[in-house]
């Protein structure tokens, strides 16, 4: 299928690269907007760094080819990458809390970027809190310490950290691999809450889970593969 201009993220036969071999690619999908896609491939085969492409975090040394927009900006021209992380949300595998309270942690991007009334910047975090589904849990503990959480609510704050910025794309790297199964439950049950009102770039190695959340997969094991956002689920 042919991408639109309207697509969220547009990758055309990308490649990611060192200077002696090709990493990943070439690989060919769209995401468009309002729709979760997920990103399936086997352990090594390169999904997280295709994340880290989308928002210009490779590591040094590796290179990117082919064509790729990112709503509408090329990350490898985008000058203010800063502006572009704030609208691609990126939540990692394991769930980085920084020192503070809980409230702190909901709010650290929105201090960064938003400038806005105290009050204004709270009511993003306490909403950004509820769609990540943790409001119920902390909402009489917002002053306590954020390492205090469990590891499934510290994940969900981690959501909750990039929802306040109400990002045009948010991008999961195996948001539950570090879980165990009740928190892992819960976890997906929060990103599940997302599917049909944010647009989601989704990687996990779990055929069944993605097979539950999103609306299309694109595999790295058949790179060349063109997939649309809006495609039906192919596992």
């Amino acid at each position: 299928m042919t991408a639109t201009s309207a697509a969220t993220v547009d990758a055309d036969r990308l490649v990611v690269r060192t200077a002696q071999r090709v990493l990943v690619g070439p690989l060919t999908f769209h995401v468009c907007p309002g729709t979760t896609v997920g990103l399936r491939g086997p352990s090594g085969s390169g999904k997280s760094t295709v994340l880290r492409a989308l928002v210009g975090l490779l590591p040094a040394g590796l290179t990117v080819e082919g064509g790729l927009c990112v709503l509408g900006r090329r990350p490898a021209e985008a000058g203010r990458l800063s502006d572009l992380r704030a609208q691609a949300g990126l939540v990692g595998q394991s769930p980085v809390v920084f020192p503070g309270s809980v409230l702190d942690n909901a709010l650290f991007g929105l201090r960064h970027v938003v400038r806005a009334p105290r009050a204004c910047l709270r009511e993003r975090a306490v909403n950004a809190l509820e769609e990540a589904g943790l409001w119920a849990e902390v909402a009489d503990r917002l002053d306590s310490p954020a390492a205090q959480l469990s590891v499934g609510q510290r994940q969900r704050l981690c959501l909750a950290r990039a929802l306040a910025l109400d990002p045009a794309l948010l991008l999961l790297d195996e948001p539950t691999s570090a879980l165990d199964a009740g928190s892992r439950e819960v976890v997906e049950a929060s990103v599940a809450s997302l599917r049909g009102r944010r647009t989601v770039l989704l990687v996990s190695h779990d055929a069944d889970q993605i097979a539950r959340l999103c609306d299309a997969v694109v595999d790295l094991a058949q790179p060349a593969w063109d997939i649309a956002g809006s495609a039906a689920t192919r596992s």
